[in-house]
């Protein structure tokens, strides 16, 4: 799908209106599918979701509160060169990402800073050995997923509350109905039930919009009527989905009650590639 489809879209929703501003709702995304396999059969430093991390050698398996995290995934940032053309990605290396072990880390307090984990191996000084480290035998047994290998195709992704946005645009409450119409049934109806893994785009929401939590919790304030909130949230907006990972019984990954993991990072931050500041938000049904 091309973004004349997304338009096509709208009008046949009766959003004509609203299409001719579709470049601000619609953003590009990395769809990911994972299909479990033995983990033999993945070489070192491809991609992969659960099963073991391939790190530079020497690099410790990152802990939480003493306990091993989990490992969640890794990403060969070369696999996603022709699906990112605004290179908002870096080109080359590896991004492996770890949460805790516990599930006990929610996104809503600013003590969960420590709860999560991104390496980025730039592979900048060449093509540096990576070792396959077994899994800590302090980790519990839950926490520890199976190996997926992974296959990635260009998706466009669409809000779930369009408003915040487009606000200027004084959405219509038919204009509002007619869009969640379309939502529930985009890309494709039956794509709606399907697991949902991804890379950047806009995340598939379960809960309240998650851009002005992280801006806020990021910085120590977790009440939006605190006195220092109101200069804080303009910085919303430069919060962007780096990976969102669902609930996956093929891979025994379950959050909470059927939920997600969603990797937030301020796009300064991405296109400097720091991922020390990211945050992680884990929203349920």
């Amino acid at each position: 799908m091309d973004t004349a489809s997304v338009v096509n879209a709208f009008k046949a929703a009766g959003l004509s209106r609203i299409a001719r501003n579709v470049e601000r709702l619609a953003l590009p995304s990395v769809r990911i599918v994972a299909s479990v396999t033995d983990e033999s059969a993945v070489p070192p430093g491809n991609s992969k979701l659960g099963g073991l991390p391939d790190l530079p050698s020497g690099t410790a398996w990152p802990e939480c509160k003493g306990m091993p995290m989990s490992f969640i995934a890794q990403i060969r940032l070369s696999d996603l060169r022709q699906l990112d053309p605004a290179n908002v990605l870096p080109s080359t290396g590896l991004l492996s990402f770890f949460y805790d072990a516990a599930q006990e880390t929610y996104g809503d307090n600013p003590t969960d800073r420590g709860g999560w984990q991104v390496l980025y191996h730039d592979g900048a000084a060449g093509p540096a050995p990576l070792q396959r480290l077994p899994a800590p035998g302090t980790l519990p047994v839950a926490a520890r997923f199976k190996a997926c290998s992974l296959s990635f195709t260009s998706e466009w992704t669409l809000p779930v509350d369009p408003t915040i946005d487009t606000s200027d645009l004084k959405w219509t409450d038919d204009e509002q109905s007619r869009y969640d119409e379309l939502y529930g049934s985009f890309p494709t109806p039956a794509d709606r039930t399907a697991i949902h893994h991804r890379l950047l785009g806009h995340p598939n929401t379960l809960q309240d919009d998650m851009r002005s939590q992280c801006q806020l919790v990021s910085h120590g304030v977790t009440d939006s009527a605190d006195p220092t909130a109101a200069a804080l949230l303009p910085g919303s907006s430069d919060w962007c989905l780096l990976l969102q990972v669902d609930s996956d019984e093929h891979a025994g990954m379950r959050w909470a009650n059927n939920g997600m993991l969603y990797f937030w990072i301020q796009r300064r931050e991405l296109a400097a590639h720091h991922f020390d500041g990211l945050w992680v938000i884990l929203q349920s049904e």
